[in-house]
Order: C-alpha cells, then sequence, then structure tokens
C-alpha cells in the first residue's frame, strides 16, 4: 500500500511548480488534469461516450474534446458537469491508482494531483494527507490571465465554480504558501519532502 498525499489548489495556485519540485526528489507525481487531457485527445479512451453524450459539437476538427464548447454548456447547465464527470472520473480513478500502483520502489511516497480534491469525498478518501498550493485569488487571476486566453470574467466564473480559499486551508494539512517568488517554494517542498518521508516509513 502506497503513501498518498494529495495535492490540490485553485486555478492559477501553482500546483505545477510544486508538482515539479517533488518529482525532482524522485518522488511520483500522478496528474489527474494530464490523465483527463490524455482521455479527451484525438482517438482518447474518453471521446466516443463523450460524443455519444453530447453530440459531435463537443469534438473539435481533429476528434479531441472542444474545451470551450464544453464550458460554455457547463456553465451554461451545471449538469452537464455532472453528466461528462459520470463519464471521465470512473477512467481518471483507474488510471491515477495504476499509475500510483506502479510506482518506482524508489519513491517512498506519491503525489495525487488533484485540482477539484477538496470538493470531491472521494479522493480524500483515496488520499493520506492533503496539501494545499495557497495564494491570493488576486494573484491566482494575474497567473491565469498572463499565461491563457481565458477572459477575467471566464476566470473569475472557474473560481467561483471552485472551493473557496477558506475551504481549501479549513481541509488541509499541510499549506504551501506561493504568494511570492518561485525561490521561496524549495525550502518549503524540501522541508514537506522529509515530513512525508517519515510518514511514508509507517504504512506497509
Amino acid at each position: 500500500m502506497s503513501y498518498v498525499v494529495g495535492l490540490t489548489g485553485g486555478i492559477g495556485s501553482g500546483k505545477s511548480a510544486v508538482a515539479e519540485l517533488f518529482a525532482q526528489r524522485g518522488i511520483t507525481v500522478v496528474d489527474t488534469d494530464a490523465i483527463a487531457h490524455a482521455l479527451t485527445a484525438p482517438g482518447g479512451a474518453a471521446m466516443a461516450a463523450i460524443r455519444a453524450e453530447f453530440g459531435e459539437a463537443a469534438a473539435s476538427i481533429d476528434g479531441a474534446l472542444d474545451r470551450a464548447v464544453m464550458r460554455a454548456l457547463v456553465f451554461a447547465d451545471p449538469s452537464t458537469r455532472k453528466r461528462l464527470e459520470a463519464i471521465l472520473h470512473p477512467l481518471i480513478r483507474t488510471e491515477s491508482e495504476r499509475q500510483i500502483a506502479h510506482k518506482p520502489a524508489s519513491a517512498a511516497y506519491a503525489i495525487l494531483m488533484v485540482p477539484l480534491l477538496i470538493e470531491s469525498g472521494d479522493y480524500r478518501k483515496r488520499v493520506n494527507r492533503i496539501t494545499v498550493v495557497d495564494c491570493a485569488e488576486s494573484t491566482q487571476i494575474e497567473r491565469v490571465v498572463s499565461r491563457s486566453d481565458l477572459a477575467r470574467s471566464e476566470i473569475e466564473r472557474i473560481l467561483a465554480a471552485q472551493a473557496t480559499r477558506a475551504e481549501r486551508l479549513a481541509a488541509a494539512d499541510d499549506v504551501i504558501d506561493n504568494d511570492g517568488a518561485l525561490a521561496g517554494l524549495a525550502p518549503q517542498i524540501e522541508r514537506l519532502h522529509h515530513r512525508y518521508m517519515e510518514l511514508s516509513r509507517g504504512v506497509s
């Protein structure tokens, strides 16, 4: 049985940068977003079911999920998200469990990176510890604006659909402060890495 740390944070919080620092220390990082992208890429395992459920408009010309179309559908009708999740979540769970089970023996624990971990009771049951990457909402918005073509209003809608900062912090066992420069992350990750190494020794 693997010791699993659930890593989460709101959009633009810096989860990927944190995950990379854990990976540099030889830790297996299982990214549920990356799994979802693979499932919804051209020829992805979820695309046939998505087209059957939402119609051909849900797929772009190359056969991948048309994310802009799906975002519009979800915001127009919240039940659409549940229908999409019903297709994706079982597939993501199966693949994430496979990756954790096959992590190298040299990796003392695994990082399971789940953007909506706090919102999902199921994922909370699958991790030994919850680590939240935290920053101010204004910082999140600035980061997403700088890296994507999403309008500020759309980013604010995404934030509104996620757990609040207070809800994430209330659920956290550990908090990583990422409101400043990236250089401030490494000492925090090093400290947590040693802590998780110790905790993993108690899991057989």
